[in-house]
This record gives C-alpha cells, sequence and structure tokens, in this order.
C-alpha cells in the first residue's frame, strides 16, 4: 500500500470510536425491545424516560456512547463496561480473570439490571441504569465486543474496503462490524427494523448475560471473520451482515425479556 493510504488507515482507526454496533445498530436493538414490551414495563418505561428529548428506548440507546462527550467523568468510569475479552480463552468466562471489579459488559448489565428494578432507587438512578442497560444489552451481541484483547477487539485490524467514489475506503474489523456491514443498505431504519423483526427463528433463549458473550466471542472464532487480507473480499458483507443482523434481533428479544422481568409487576 502507498504511504498516503496508510495514512488513511491510521487516521480512520484514530477516529473510529471504541462502541459496539453503530447509532442504527442500537436504535434497532431498542426498537426491536419496544414491540415486546408488556404493557407493565412499558408503562415504567414510559415514566422513567419522561422529560427526554427523544423518550423512547431508541431514543436513548446511544446515550452510554455520547458520554465520551456529555459526561467525560462517566464516560471514564465506564468504559469498561462495553466489552469482554474473552476470545484468548475460547470463549470461557471467568469472573476474575476477564472482570476484576465488576469492569466488563457481563457484570455491568447484572448491576445496571439491579438497580432499574429495584424501585426504593430514585428515579434519575432507574433512568440512568435503564439507558445503560439497553446500551450494554446491544453491546453484548456485537461479536467484536467478546473477542479479543490483543487487537482491541478489531480495532487494530485494519482493512481496506472496496467500492465509493475512490475506489475504497480505510476502515478497521471493529468499525466494520458496528455499521460498515449496513453501511450501503440503501434501507430506512423502519423498514431495517421491520425486516429483522420477521427473521425466523428468533427466541430470546438464554437469560444470562455470560451466554449472551460467549454467543458473540463463538462469531468471532468463525473461520472467515478475520479476513485473510487487508483488502476485503467483496463477498465479506453479503456472508456476514446476516450474521450481524441475527445478532441485533436476538439482542432486541433479549432486551425485551430482560426489561419485562425487570419492570413487570
Amino acid at each position: 500500500m502507498t504511504r498516503s493510504f496508510l495514512l488513511v488507515l491510521a487516521l480512520v482507526f484514530v477516529a473510529a470510536p471504541a462502541s459496539a454496533w453503530g447509532p442504527r445498530g442500537h436504535r434497532l436493538v431498542a426498537e426491536l425491545a419496544a414491540a415486546a414490551l408488556t404493557p407493565a414495563a412499558r408503562a415504567q418505561v414510559d415514566l422513567l424516560l419522561r422529560g427526554e428529548a427523544e423518550p423512547t428506548l431508541a431514543g436513548v440507546a446511544n446515550w452510554a456512547d455520547e458520554l465520551r462527550a456529555n459526561d467525560p467523568d462517566l464516560g471514564r468510569r465506564s468504559a469498561k463496561w462495553h466489552y469482554v475479552n474473552i476470545g484468548e480463552s475460547g470463549c470461557e468466562y471467568s469472573a476474575t480473570r476477564d472482570c476484576p471489579n465488576g469492569d466488563c459488559v457481563i457484570e455491568a448489565i447484572r448491576t445496571q439490571a439491579a438497580i432499574l428494578g429495584d424501585r426504593t432507587q430514585p428515579l434519575p438512578v432507574r433512568r440512568q441504569a435503564l439507558k445503560f442497560v439497553v446500551h450494554f444489552v446491544g453491546d453484548v451481541h456485537q461479536p467484536m465486543h467478546a473477542g479479543h484483547a490483543h487487537d482491541k477487539g478489531g480495532n487494530t485490524v485494519q482493512l481496506a474496503i472496496p467500492g465509493g467514489s475512490r475506489g475504497g475506503r480505510g476502515s478497521n474489523l471493529h468499525a466494520l462490524w458496528d455499521s460498515g456491514l449496513f453501511r450501503d443498505l440503501g434501507e430506512s431504519e423502519a423498514r431495517h427494523a421491520a425486516r429483522l423483526q420477521a427473521l425466523p427463528g428468533i427466541t430470546a433463549g438464554s437469560a444470562d448475560p455470560t451466554d449472551w458473550a460467549r454467543e458473540s466471542c463463538a462469531i468471532v472464532l468463525q473461520p472467515g471473520v478475520y479476513p485473510p487480507r487487508a483488502k476485503l473480499d467483496p463477498g465479506y458483507v453479503d456472508t456476514w451482515r446476516p450474521v450481524a443482523e441475527r445478532q441485533i434481533a436476538l439482542g432486541g428479544r433479549r432486551l425485551a425479556a430482560l426489561l419485562n422481568d425487570a419492570l413487570g409487576d
């Protein structure tokens, strides 16, 4: 690769956020969950989100990623809650090894869900917990957020993605799974949500965030997820987009189940 292209890749890597799913992915998880809430859980969500600029689950789905700019202190304190690195251990989770002090997405989901469901907690505390839960359930279903520590969840795996007016663009594997797989869909968010809602065979299954992380990690370890070359094969997106979409649909079903349990009567 030329020096100028390497520079482009470096700049893209530096600028890429360490988040899971792009804004659309997180909103889709939240929209799918909202459609499956019980009346009791929906009433609690409405109460907790009253006064928000967009008082819906989708409207707060990206709040935790926006903390870096809007509340840097909380953003720093919660930075490790977005992921867990279990790829090197064959996707087996040890809280002592992988989540010291509860600082990983698995324990963050458990902790924040408990706060959310505790009616003795002040409303602002429960509101914040809801925002975290909505985001972190999305996070744990993005495979790179349960992957390898050595490459920071694919962030250091730089790629050249074909297409576009200049023949390609630079990215990295984490950013590709965040949003690159959906970049050229040409489909509105509403239609995308409806299509994912209709996917067959999507059931919540396990309610344990550890299982969710293990499933995501198992995707990372599948042959072909890590491209053999820096220049991405055009068929990569067609192969892996359905996998990513199934993860979003699963995240939506599981988020609904968690909220129905935490917020039901």
